[in-house]
C-alpha cells in the first residue's frame, strides 16, 4: 500500500483553530460520509476546531468478492470468532492516522487538542491508534465498532492510553458488528485500566439523532465549551 499522506475533506468551525478532530470513516465509504455532521454538532464559534476526514486507501476487501473499495484493512469473514485479522493492513492505517497527527502537530495544533473519531471499520482504527499512538491526544470516539489485535495491545498500550478519555457507542441492533464484540471490547480495555464512556442505541449499523447528540455533548466537554 502507498504511504503518501491521505487525502482530507477538511472543515473549519472558526478561523484560527485550536483543536483537530480526525474522523474515519465506514468500509467503502469515503471521507464525505461524515462531512453532514460538523453543523448538526451545534458548537459554539470558539474555540475553532478542525474536522478532517480522511479516505482511506482502496484495496480488494476479501468478504466483498476481493472487489477493491476503500478501506482501513481487509476484512475475511464477518465471523469474528474465526476470521484471520488483517494485522499488516491495520498497522498500515494506524501508521497513517499517526502521520495525519503529525501533521496536525507541525500546524500548531497542540496534541492535547486533537481527538480522534471513526465509525465502523474507522473506529476500530482510530481506538487502537489513540491508545498506542506516541502523541499525548485529547481523547477518542468509537462508533459501532470494536477493539482489533487486542493481544497487541497488552504491549503496546501506552501510560497515557490508560488514561485516555475514550467515547463508545453502538447499536443495540447491529448486524454488521453486533454489540456483544463491541461489549466484549470494552470489557477487554477496562482489563487493562481503560475506562470508556459506554453508550447503546435502539439502532442498527448507523448513527442516531439520539448519538449525535451525545457526540456533541462529549466533544464540547473535551472542548470546554
Amino acid at each position: 500500500m502507498s504511504t503518501k499522506p491521505l487525502d482530507s475533506i477538511v472543515i473549519s468551525t472558526a478561523d484560527p483553530c485550536e483543536y483537530s478532530v480526525i474522523w474515519l470513516h465506514g468500509l467503502g465509504a469515503s471521507g464525505h460520509d461524515f462531512e453532514p455532521i460538523v453543523p448538526e454538532l451545534n458548537l459554539l464559534d470558539r474555540p475553532g476546531v478542525r474536522f478532517l476526514f480522511p479516505h482511506a486507501p482502496v484495496r480488494p476487501i476479501t468478504v466483498n468478492g476481493g472487489a477493491a473499495m476503500r478501506g482501513w484493512y481487509d476484512i475475511t469473514s464477518m465471523d469474528f470468532g474465526e476470521r484471520q485479522q488483517d494485522t499488516a493492513g491495520i498497522r498500515e492505517s494506524v501508521a497513517l492516522v499517526n502521520a495525519l497527527i503529525d501533521a496536525e502537530i507541525d500546524s500548531g495544533i497542540s496534541p492535547a487538542n486533537i481527538l480522534l473519531a471513526g465509525f465502523s471499520q474507522g473506529g476500530a482504527i482510530a481506538l487502537f491508534t489513540a491508545l498506542t499512538t506516541p502523541h499525548k491526544i485529547g481523547g477518542v470516539m468509537a462508533l459501532s465498532t470494536y477493539l482489533p489485535i487486542q493481544d497487541a495491545l497488552t504491549t503496546e498500550l501506552t501510560e497515557h492510553g490508560r488514561t485516555l478519555p475514550v467515547f463508545m457507542a453502538h447499536g443495540q441492533f447491529d448486524e454488521v458488528i453486533h454489540i456483544r464484540h463491541a461489549e466484549q471490547s470494552l470489557a477487554a480495555l477496562a482489563a487493562l485500566g481503560v475506562t470508556a464512556e459506554w453508550h447503546s442505541y435502539s439502532m442498527a449499523h448507523s448513527v442516531s439523532s439520539e448519538e449525535v447528540a451525545d457526540i456533541a455533548t462529549w466533544l464540547k466537554l473535551q472542548f470546554g465549551m
